[in-house]
């Protein structure tokens, strides 16, 4: 399988018109999946740690598979048709009756949240990841970016600290 697939990670969120802009990837090339804003959402808190309220429904699905005694091995990215991504999760279970393994289509976007929340591998196949463009230039000014405004927030607030109180 390893030559089939090339790992990759979450690399950045963006926000767009119509949703979100997920960026993934490795050492070598980046690419981007559109995702819906809830979706989107659900990634940007799960990557950085957000403690929810109430458990959304990424977090449900985790607390059946916790319960059931299933365990997320692997998010495989296998396809691409017209800008449209295909993923498989693949699952485990063990009982005193043996080992099963389960293949079950999802959407990347849901797959990424799960496999970020289990903290397990995402792989996209090598197919896919030749056929997509590289978008590395463009996560690099996104990120860029993202770093200026953060340095331009934390100086606007020591601008505020060093107001007078009256």
């Amino acid at each position: 399988m390893q030559n089939d697939v090339v790992e990759v990670s979450v690399k950045g969120v963006m926000p767009t018109a119509n949703g979100c802009a997920v960026f993934l990837g490795d050492d070598d090339k980046n690419f981007v999946i559109y995702v819906d804003h809830s979706v989107g959402n659900a990634i940007s808190m799960t990557m950085q740690g957000v403690k929810k309220d109430r458990p959304l429904t990424h977090d449900l699905i985790g607390n059946i598979f916790l319960g059931l005694g299933v365990v997320l091995e692997r998010v495989v990215i296998n396809d691409v048709d017209n800008g449209t991504f295909f993923a498989r999760i693949i699952l485990t279970m063990s009982n005193e009756l043996g080992r099963k393994i389960i293949e079950v289509d999802a959407r990347p976007s849901d797959s990424l949240v799960l496999a970020l929340q289990q903290k397990k591998p995402v792989f996209v196949a090598r197919a896919v990841y030749d056929a997509v463009e590289d978008m590395t230039e463009i996560l690099e000014r996104v990120l860029k970016q993202q770093n200026e405004d953060e340095d331009d927030d934390a100086d606007d607030e020591e601008d505020e600290n060093d107001k007078p109180p009256f």
